[in-house]
C-alpha cells in the first residue's frame, strides 16, 4: 500500500491503522512466531477494556490460543465468538505477490478476507460492548491459531466452550455480496500410502510392482465416489511417488479431500475410503484419516438466530441474506454439530480467500461491526 493510500484511509477512519498492522503481520499457521505476534496485537487491543485475558500456550509447534471473557458474571449459558488468526499465505507474500493496497473500496492483503478483517472489527465490537457493559449474556471470545489446518489443538476447547454456550458466532468472511453462513459441508481428510516392489525399469521390469500405477487405480475409485446430487465430493489434489525415472517405484502417497452434507454420508464414504483394497495382492495399501469437521446442518434454532440477525441488520440499514450451503468448513461446524445455534460468515465482505487476489470491502466494516455489537447486546 502506498503512503498516500494509508494517509487517505487513516484520515477517514483512524482506527484502521490497527488493521493495517494486522495485515502486515504475516501469520501462516506453520509460523508460530508470526501467529503469536498476532496474538500480542489482540492482547494490546484489549488493554483498555474490562476484558479478562487468558493466554494458553500452543502445542505441536503451533501458536498460542486466547480466551477473552466479558459481560455479566453469571452462570447462565453465554455467547461464544470464534476467530482464527492463522492464514494460508507464506511469509513474504505481502512483499512480492499480494502487497497491501487500496483500490477503490477494496483493501488487498494476505488474510484480510480470511479472516483478519472480520476478526479485527468483531473484536472491536466485543471491546465496545465490554466497555459499555451492555452484553446480554456472558461472552467468551476464542481466538485460535490453527483453523486453516483443521483446528487440531483447539477443537476440544471449542467443543467444551460450545457445550456451555447458548449461541455461537463465527467471524469467517461473508459470502457473495455479504451473505451470512448457516450451513456448511462436513470435511474429511485421508492419507493413502501404496507400497509396491522396486526394480530396474530396464533389466528387471517384470519383477517390479509399480506403486504409482496401483495408486492411479485407487485414485480413479476414490474420484468416482463423487456424487453431486447428494453433495458428496472426493478430490485427490496431490500425488508423490518414485525415486528415479528408470526405477519401478516402490512407494506412492496421496491425500484425499472429502466433502459431505450429512453425517450419514460422512460415515458411509469414510468407510468406503478406509475399506479400499489393492487390485493386485502384490501391493499393500495403508489408509489413515477420517472426518475432520462434521457437517454444519441448519436447524430450527439456527434459523431463529438468523431471523434475529436479519431483523437487526434491517434496523442498521442493510439486508442480511443466508447463503446456500457452503462447501468449506470452519470452527462453526463443531458447535453446530453439538446442536448450538450457530451463525457464521459474520466477518468482512470481499472475495479471493486463499488466493493472490484476496481483498476485503472497506464499506462492509462499519455496518457488520454494528451488527456484531447488536448481536452481543440482544441475544437473550
Amino acid at each position: 500500500m502506498t503512503d498516500r493510500n494509508e494517509e487517505i484511509m487513516s484520515r477517514s477512519s483512524p482506527s484502521l491503522d490497527t488493521l493495517f498492522t494486522w495485515i502486515r503481520t504475516e501469520s501462516p499457521t506453520s509460523d508460530r512466531a508470526g501467529v503469536n505476534l498476532m496474538m500480542d496485537l489482540v492482547v494490546a487491543q484489549m488493554q483498555d477494556a474490562p476484558v479478562a485475558v487468558e493466554r494458553i500456550p500452543g502445542t505441536d509447534g503451533l501458536g498460542d490460543v486466547l480466551m477473552l471473557r466479558a459481560g455479566p458474571q453469571t452462570s447462565e449459558p453465554g455467547i461464544l465468538v470464534m476467530s482464527h488468526l492463522d492464514t494460508v499465505h507464506p511469509v513474504g507474500t505481502i512483499e512480492h505477490d499480494l502487497p497491501m493496497r487500496v483500490e477503490g473500496d477494496r483493501l488487498y492483503g494476505p488474510g484480510i478476507y480470511d479472516m483478519k478483517g472480520g476478526a479485527w472489527f468483531c473484536l472491536e465490537a466485543f471491546k465496545d460492548v465490554a466497555r459499555r457493559g451492555t452484553a446480554a449474556r456472558p461472552i467468551t471470545f476464542l481466538v485460535t491459531p490453527d483453523e486453516e489446518i483443521g483446528s487440531p489443538i483447539t477443537r476440544p476447547m471449542i467443543e467444551e466452550l460450545g457445550r456451555r454456550s447458548a449461541y455461537a458466532l463465527v467471524t469467517e468472511p461473508a459470502r457473495d455480496g455479504g451473505q451470512i453462513v448457516t450451513a456448511r459441508k462436513g470435511v474429511g481428510r485421508f492419507d493413502v500410502h501404496v507400497e509396491g516392489r522396486p526394480a530396474h525399469a530396464g533389466s528387471r521390469h517384470k519383477d517390479g510392482r509399480n506403486a504409482i500405477y496401483e495408486a492411479a487405480r485407487q485414485i480413479l475409485a476414490i474420484e468416482a465416489m463423487t456424487d453431486y446430487a447428494r453433495g458428496i465430493t472426493t478430490t485427490v489434489g496431490m500425488v508423490s511417488g518414485g525415486t528415479a525415472m528408470n526405477t519401478i517405484p516402490q512407494h506412492c502417497r496421496f491425500p484425499v479431500d472429502l466433502r459431505v452434507e450429512t453425517v450419514a454420508d460422512g460415515e458411509s464414504v469414510t468407510a468406503a475410503i478406509l475399506g479400499l483394497k489393492p487390485q493386485n495382492p502384490d501391493f499393500k495399501i495403508t489408509i489413515t484419516g477420517g472426518m475432520n469437521r462434521p457437517p454444519y446442518e441448519r436447524n430450527e434454532a439456527t434459523s431463529k438466530l438468523f431471523d434475529h440477525a436479519k431483523s437487526l441488520a434491517a434496523e442498521i440499514g442493510f439486508d442480511l441474506v443466508s447463503a446456500p450451503r457452503v462447501g468449506g468448513g470452519s470452527d462453526g461446524n463443531f458447535t453446530a454439530a453439538l446442536g448450538i445455534p450457530t451463525l457464521d460468515g459474520l466477518g468482512i465482505d470481499g472475495d479471493g480467500a486463499h488466493t493472490l487476489q484476496e481483498y476485503g470491502l472497506i464499506s462492509s466494516i462499519a455496518p457488520r461491526q454494528r451488527l456484531m455489537t447488536r448481536l452481543l447486546e440482544t441475544l437473550r
